[in-house]
């Protein structure tokens, strides 16, 4: 035996390493490439969704807009057609969760700045105090790149909307008044048809961040695949 194992060493090497390949090559085959969900209203926590939209179930996207970035220039969905993005709620004031979010913002930005195809979208939720100016000073002490992101205010009540009714990512804050809102720490992905996929992801942890930038590079191959 150790004679016949010396003489045919190379081959016996030759067949296992062939047979590991083939293997290989199989499981590849056999295993389907992974797809983004897209999500529904009714796949949300309630406490997010607005009462009118509790019980959707499909065709769910992201209704028009129109709000004003930190240049002071007209933002709507047009702006965003034919793109991937990450959207979010923040306030240039908030002293928590908003400084870490903003970080991972960067984070996206830096991954894809290079990449005309992936955008960014922050809302603000004190729109009367984020004022352009406010939003451009901000912008500029966090590096935000405006060609790639977004710090959008505007109406209240569309804000409110838009939180609420398209990227469900803000508690209604029952003390606030009318169209006042606690944002949340969601990080939403939304592909160029409008909707909205896989998951939200929290924009204060760096290992849902580089499960986010992950699931971006599944949606840009998804995009190729259909071409």
């Amino acid at each position: 035996m150790k004679k016949f194992l010396k003489h045919n060493k190379w081959r016996i090497l030759f067949m296992v390493v062939l047979c590991a390949g083939i293997m290989a090559a199989f499981q590849y085959a056999l295993t389907p490439e992974r797809e983004l969900a897209i999500l529904q209203p009714d796949q949300f926590d309630p406490s997010l969704v607005d009462d009118s939209m509790l019980f959707v179930k499909k065709y769910h996207k992201i209704a028009p807009f129109e709000l004003v970035n930190q240049n002071g220039d007209t933002i709507t969905e047009a702006d965003y057609q034919d793109k991937i993005y990450v959207a979010d709620f923040f306030f240039t004031t908030c002293p928590s969760i908003c400084p870490v979010m903003t970080k991972n913002m960067t984070t996206l930005q830096e991954e894809f700045k290079d990449d005309p195809e992936v955008m960014l979208l922050s809302h603000s939720v004190t729109p009367e105090i984020d004022s352009v100016q406010v939003l451009r000073e901000y912008a500029d002490r966090k590096g935000v790149m405006d060609s790639k992101w977004n710090l959008v205010t505007g109406d209240r009540k569309q804000i409110y909307d838009l939180a609420r009714k398209s990227y469900l990512a803000a508690k209604k804050n029952k003390y606030g008044g009318e169209n006042a809102m606690i944002h949340t720490e969601n990080f939403l992905l939304v592909d160029k048809e409008g909707r909205l996929r896989e998951r939200s992801y929290d924009g204060t942890d760096e290992e849902e961040i580089k499960a986010l930038i992950e699931d971006i590079y599944v949606l840009k191959d998804s995009y190729k695949t259909e071409d």
